[in-house]
């Protein structure tokens, strides 16, 4: 049996964790590692990240501490892990720390590697418009995900797949694959292979303000930039009225209203009731349909959330908020 120290903190890492916890036979998690409670929501109360939740229901003890920290180490060691298993952890660990488990830490990655190294792999797969991604279990070395892979698996992309689609999958999918690649490599049953040199596409974070919605692009673009920022951080853009009886709208636009696009699809333009070509970011309203400019066809907007209001279909939106005739989405 494997005595595993799990690391992880976000939703997609409980699914592995749960995983490992249940096939006791090969494993023993001895402890889990995951941020400090964090301030959540409006209220900005102290929160327990999914991990730890998940790690309390399961009664395996938690570690919060830094692992930067100089006690750090000695607090692992006496923990009798022999390996980890990391899951969107998200901190880096140094050379000691990597040592102090003799047979080594071992994270499962949402993306094939090499390509797609970092912090956001599914969303930038998505964004640069790839069908295909996938999990890999590698053994960590000091580099960012370049270490000697175990084991990989693939997923395709759908069409209309968003970022939160493909890892609730690859979560489910990858926790099958990390499991076996460690019971393989504790069994001396496996051999890592290194990752082959090159110049590949790194995954970095997508932040707020990349997530802000450009229309003028063609709507393909678009569409994968919506699903590659949904859920998180959510793609977005300001609604500003050019109609000359607009009332209320702010004289600086970035000051206008924000709309988070939750849902979105590229129009088939031979439909009657579809506008054949919009400017980039002006907004057209139909009776049941609310459609918005792009650099080549329309997309058409399927569900919203306006600012301080919950989410809904973009035509019961478009009603309520009593819009001009000249409205762009910025």
């Amino acid at each position: 049996m494997l005595r595993l120290l799990f690391a992880g903190t976000p939703d997609v890492a409980v699914a592995p964790l749960r995983a490992l916890a249940r096939d006791a036979e090969h494993f023993e998690i001895v402890a889990v590692l995951t941020r400090p409670d964090a301030p959540q929501g409006r209220g900005r109360r102290l929160e327990p990240s999914p991990v730890k939740q998940a790690a309390v229901e399961l009664g395996i003890p938690v570690l919060e501490c830094d692992p930067n920290e100089p006690t750090f180490v000695s607090e692992l060691k006496a923990s009798g892990a022999e390996a980890a298993a990391v899951v969107a952890y998200g901190k880096i660990l140094k050379q000691d720390v990597l040592d102090a488990l003799p047979r080594g830490w071992y994270n499962l990655h949402f993306s094939l590697l090499p390509q797609w190294r970092g912090a956001a792999p599914v969303q930038r797969a998505i964004w640069a418009g790839d069908t295909l991604t996938g999990a890999t279990v590698f053994r960590i070395t000091r580099g960012m995900d370049s270490g000697p892979i175990l084991a990989q698996s693939t997923l395709e992309i759908g069409a209309h797949d968003t970022a939160g689609d493909i890892l609730q999958r690859l979560s489910d999918d990858g926790s099958h694959l990390l499991a076996s690649a460690l019971q393989a490599m504790a069994d001396d049953q496996i051999q890592p292979v290194e990752q082959p040199q090159g110049a590949y596409e790194i995954a970095r974070k997508i932040e707020v303000a990349d997530a802000r919605v450009r229309f003028d692009v063609p709507s393909f673009a678009v569409d994968r930039q919506i699903r590659a920022c949904t859920p998180h951080p959510g793609a977005w853009c300001r609604v500003i009225d050019r109609s000359a009886d607009a009332v209320g709208q702010p004289a600086d636009d970035e000051l206008a209203p924000t709309l988070h696009i939750l849902e979105a699809r590229p129009v088939d333009t031979t439909q009657a009731a579809v506008p054949k070509q919009l400017e980039p970011g002006r907004l057209a309203v139909g009776k049941r349909q609310v459609w918005v400019g792009t650099a080549s066809e329309p997309l058409e907007l399927i569900q919203v959330k306006a600012q301080g209001k919950r989410a809904m279909a973009a035509a019961d939106w478009a009603r309520g908020a009593r819009l001009g005739e000249v409205v762009y989405c910025r």
